[in-house]
């Protein structure tokens, strides 16, 4: 069985039977299907192509990917989706909603977590704490807010150190790390840039965050989790056999890309057992 950990519906020109073929066309058995939550004031015009125009609002924003494509989905093929759903912490009891979600609608993962907020931030750390007593695993957009000193606009949650204070603050929440912002940090020398290449020549932070945090795991999609492996596939394999316990097999997109890259490693078909399904299976059982 293949499970994708991320994955999103009507988004980037697909609807949900768009997604279902291109699912079966790479082997895929079962998504774990995100929400994307945007806040009216962040709304960036970049994404008016790749997400619903269903769903436009009058002044131009939008509203990302909410809650009621993903249960139109489902209930169309409720035996190829898992639901998640993130409310904006900065919402009026966002934890209640999170509750109301999972007893309403079987949400099973707390994500994406995607916000122009610090992960640290009190209104999200309540929201985290609410998830690990749901029983929900987390799933974190990472993008820092500076980069060689220059604000980025498009930044959500903040840093790795930003990160391990969530970890020290939720130690019973399972949180799934994701985006440039994580995956930069798979190589040392990382500040400078969002998308790190070249060799592997010392470990980086995420080595020590694993480490130190049980309730820290990852997923390997969208272009910071390939690139994050593609740019040393000796380092990646060996990564890969190290935090086999951690690492799950996720896309953010359609295609093939990561699963073609993974099966040149000739890794044990135990951690690709793993990869591919056990980690999601242990953090979402299946029903």
């Amino acid at each position: 069985m293949i499970i994708d950990s991320h994955q999103h519906v009507f988004w980037h020109g697909r609807d949900d039977r768009g997604l279902v073929d291109d699912m079966a066309a790479h082997g895929i058995d079962l998504a774990w299907l995100l929400t994307w939550e945007i806040p009216r004031g962040d709304f960036d015009s970049k994404y008016s192509g790749v997400l619903n125009p269903s769903h436009i609002r009058a002044d131009g924003s939008h509203p990302g990917i909410p809650l009621q494509d993903l249960l139109v989905t489902r209930d169309r093929y409720p035996d190829k989706f898992v639901l998640g759903y993130c409310p904006d912490p900065a919402k009026p009891n966002a934890p209640a909603l999170l509750e109301a979600a999972t007893r309403m609608h079987d949400v099973r993962v707390c994500g994406e977590w995607k916000f122009r907020m610090l992960i640290d931030d009190p209104r999200s750390i309540e929201l985290f704490r609410a998830a690990g007593s749901l029983g929900l695993p987390v799933v974190l957009h990472l993008d820092i807010p500076w980069l060689n000193g220059v604000y980025q606009h498009e930044w959500y949650g903040g840093t790795v150190e930003n990160l391990e204070r969530t970890l020290q603050a939720c130690p019973k929440t399972q949180f799934i790390g994701h985006a440039p912002g994580f995956w930069r940090e798979i190589a040392g020398a990382a500040e400078n840039t969002q998308y790190p290449e070249g060799k592997v020549t010392s470990p980086g932070r995420l080595y020590e965050m694993f480490d130190k945090y049980p309730n820290l795991y990852a997923d390997l999609s969208a272009n910071s989790g390939l690139k994050a492996l593609t740019r040393d596939p000796v380092h990646a394999r060996s990564f890969i056999l190290r935090f086999s316990d951690r690492l799950l097999f996720a896309r953010d997109y359609y295609e093939g890309q990561l699963r073609d890259f993974l099966e040149t490693l000739d890794l044990p078909a135990s951690e690709k057992k793993r990869l591919y399904e056990d980690n999601a299976r242990s953090l979402v059982p299946l029903k």
